[in-house]
């Protein structure tokens, strides 16, 4: 295979002259181990475009460089979350969580606006884009609030799975909805995987459970894992569910202890180029103090553990 070269931007400030991990500011991180240029891309919201940071070591990043702007007339006009990045196919795609301010019901007391919210797919030809949208329009149902979006190819198939908004439902739904195989569009119609109060974790008796962040991994012994958010007695949290069935349809079930459960989360999951198991996530979960944390993870075929922070 051909090392793809790093733009002169990036590869300028990548390296021992580059930003130490420990001083980027950021929420929901996604980092994407790019084999074909050996390396890794951090990719991370700028409120209104999606950013990259390019590093060879984990350590330290570029500065970083926007691979997409929200457009004039774009359907989600007032912000983009949680964007994470997935080489498919020979191209490179931006799951992205895009926002319209203005109201889908009537607001309740006490409670966030309900608003047009949904993830929508962007495509790229490298890392460094410009990413380009397939239409002006979310893969996300238009009356779900719908955010964080990511990719699953299950026997050659795409799927998302993305998380309906507690917002709009009170007790979020992490949902499956099949994708073409271009991703260009989705096809039929979603369904429920599991609710946040299914975590036994999750405070018992709330009128609200969120739904964040899904990552999904399938171990050595063939089990599947999705990491996923939620908030517990000590903060956000993050845990662990396992398809018993080996498919993304499942049934899932809820491990009983969180994953990582001291404020953080919106958790993903890479393998690095040492072959090392690595979790990404975001702590704590307070601005402007929220960092990205990486650790290294043991496989143990039937659960997935912290062994020690990169």
């Amino acid at each position: 295979m051909i090392a793809l070269p790093i733009p002169p931007m990036l590869l300028a400030t990548c390296g021992e002259h580059g930003v130490p991990l420990a001083d980027i500011a950021i929420r929901d991180p996604f980092i994407l181990p790019d084999t074909a240029s050996r390396t890794y891309y951090l990719v991370a919201s700028g409120g209104r475009s999606v950013t990259v940071r390019a590093s060879k070591d984990l350590r330290t990043w570029s500065e970083p460089q926007t691979v997409f702007a929200l457009p004039e007339g774009h359907w989600g006009p007032s912000a983009i979350w949680a964007p994470e990045m997935h080489r498919y196919r020979g191209k490179y795609y931006v799951f992205a969580t895009f926002m319209d301010d203005r109201p889908l019901a009537p607001q309740r007391p006490g409670w966030p606006p309900l608003v047009r919210r949904g993830t929508q797919i962007l495509v790229a030809d490298r890392p460094e884009g410009p990413f380009v949208p397939f239409d002006n329009r979310p893969h996300t149902p238009d009356d779900e609030m719908a955010l964080d979006g990511t990719l699953w190819v299950e026997g050659g198939v795409p799927h998302m799975i993305y998380c309906h908004e507690w917002v709009q439902i009170r007790d979020g739904g992490m949902n499956l909805i099949r994708l073409k195989r271009d991703l260009s569009a989705s096809e039929g119609e979603p369904r429920v995987l599991f609710r946040g109060s299914d975590a036994p974790w999750a405070p018992r008796g709330s009128e609200r459970y969120v739904t964040d962040g899904p990552a999904l991994y399938r171990s050595k012994s063939g089990r599947l894992f999705m990491l996923w958010s939620s908030f517990s007695d000590t903060g956000y949290t993050t845990g662990l569910a396992v398809s018993d069935s080996g498919k993304v349809a499942g049934p899932w079930r809820q491990q009983a202890e969180p994953f990582y459960r001291d404020d953080g989360g919106h958790a993903m999951i890479f393998r690095g180029f040492d072959r090392k198991l690595r979790v990404a996530l975001h702590a704590p979960n307070r601005s402007p103090e929220e960092r990205c944390r990486i650790f290294e993870v043991e496989d143990t075929g039937e659960t997935l553990r912290i062994v020690a922070e990169r």
